[in-house]
């Protein structure tokens, strides 16, 4: 609990077994933390042994996509404020206190993986992941001027919503692959909800990931987060939403 506010925080899991047990324990240590949610995504045999040694909640889509994992998630959590992260070794639990601080003042609150001085050693950001995500934030924030926020930052999963952006936005998700975190910031852009962005520690994954582990893929999730850019703000022209 946080000033009196519960937190939850979501997790989709596909092949963090060798991770997941530990990050949500790091998670609950903070005693900042009311309820973690994993969801079990088809994740590797033993995700669920692990999973079920903690206090986490579990629960199980087939669906499979990242996106589609981290909506049913999202909607099964309680909490005032609902903070997105993976439970691959990547982020460090305890940066939650960052993210929280800023809920005083601020709807969302995402975290960035760019600054240099966060970026741990064995970390898979080099220049093409970080300034590629870099080029599509700032392309994002210069299609939506009216949002008056500054990103960094678009593929970042370790982010805060508080209960009543969440509601504003959820109606409107869409995506339900790997591009499911550009939408989120693009659906607050388009919102104009209070949103800022901090840096966080970002370190070596546990295992190797479905997405960015592949250059060939990774380029792919450019193209597509950058042609989902476009869309939103042709949709936004002739059809605002919010």
């Amino acid at each position: 609990m946080y000033k009196g506010k519960t937190v939850s925080v979501v997790m989709s899991t596909y092949n963090e077994r060798d991770s997941i047990r530990q990050c949500i324990e790091e998670f609950f240590l903070t005693d900042l933390v009311d309820e973690v949610i994993v969801v079990n995504n088809n994740a590797v045999e033993g995700t669920n042994d692990e999973v079920l040694t903690t206090k986490a909640k579990l629960i199980f889509q087939p669906k499979q996509g990242y996106g589609y994992g981290f909506q049913m998630g999202l909607a099964s959590a309680a909490g005032d404020f609902l903070v997105m992260c993976e439970p691959d070794g990547t982020f460090i639990p305890s940066d939650i206190e960052k993210l929280l601080v800023y809920t005083d003042v601020m709807e969302v609150v995402q975290g960035s993986r760019t600054s240099s001085t966060h970026i741990l050693d064995g970390a898979n950001m080099g220049l093409f992941l970080k300034y590629g995500n870099f080029f599509v934030a700032k392309m994002a924030q210069w299609l939506f001027p009216g949002a008056a926020t500054s990103i960094g930052d678009c593929g970042c999963t370790f982010r805060l919503f508080s209960r009543a952006s969440y509601e504003r936005i959820r109606p409107y998700f869409q995506c339900g692959g790997s591009a499911f975190g550009m939408e989120l910031s693009l659906l607050c852009l388009r919102a104009r909800l209070s949103m800022c962005e901090i840096p966080i520690s970002y370190g070596p994954r546990v295992g190797q990931s479905s997405v960015t582990g592949n250059s060939w893929q990774t380029l792919q999730l450019g193209f597509t987060m950058i042609f989902m850019v476009i869309k939103h703000r042709i949709e936004e022209y002739f059809n605002n939403i919010f």
